[in-house]
């Protein structure tokens, strides 16, 4: 009996280790795939714009680890655009701050657009048929002008064959310069605004002794 229990304890214990043996052999067949994997992925887009000093190519939640290009080409499209919108919201803020304003009344019975205060307090100031126009001003864009309807050369390529600029007159390396300066200058743009409404609900001046 004693024998026949030192045989089973042993055979079992065998079987542990060989289960146990062929798991490592199976982690480290799997785990030289994956590394490569990974490193492929990162080094897809390493090279491609806005991937420069200090951070380089720069994806913390991993949104493109799995390196499919697709995928990167709408998130640098969301980018651009959101950068675009960003810039020229930073300059409009700062612009009325300084107290830019048109001439006139807002509607036909008043406020005057002098009277419109600056940031969040414009929302509540101004009309109801004003907020609804600008929100409808703004769908037309997202729908009708702000897009790629012809097929650009690049993402956030708007031009439609419509409008140039003289960009055709410039070589590629001035093209992917000029670019490079749209796109940090928008990342720029986006953390600027949203310190601006922070400093705003803060109560602290945006442009002091203005």
């Amino acid at each position: 009996f004693f024998l026949r229990r030192s045989q089973f304890s042993n055979q079992t214990e065998t079987m542990k280790t060989a289960i146990f043996a062929s798991l490592l052999a199976s982690a480290a067949a799997f785990a030289p795939t994956l590394q490569k994997e990974s490193v492929t992925a990162l080094s897809a887009f390493d090279k491609e714009l806005g991937a420069q000093p200090p951070l380089n190519f720069y994806d913390p939640l991993g949104l493109v680890a799995d390196g499919d290009e697709a995928k990167f080409n709408r998130l640098r499209y969301v980018e651009l655009k959101h950068g675009r919108i960003s810039m020229l919201a930073v300059a409009g803020y700062l612009g009325v701050e300084a107290g830019w304003r048109l001439p006139g009344d807002i509607a036909f019975d008043g406020p005057a657009f002098a009277d419109i205060p600056n940031g969040f307090g414009a929302l509540s100031a101004i009309p109801g048929a004003g907020l609804a126009q600008i929100i409808f001003f703004i769908g037309f864009l997202e729908v009708a002008v702000m897009k790629d309807i012809t097929g650009g050369e690049f993402p956030g390529d708007f031009r439609n064959d419509y409008i140039d600029f003289g960009w055709g007159t410039f070589d590629e390396e001035t093209q992917a310069r000029k670019r490079a300066v749209e796109l940090n200058n928008g990342r720029a743009a986006q953390m600027g605004i949203l310190a601006l409404m922070v400093h705003e609900q803060l109560g602290v001046s945006i442009l002091p002794g203005v």
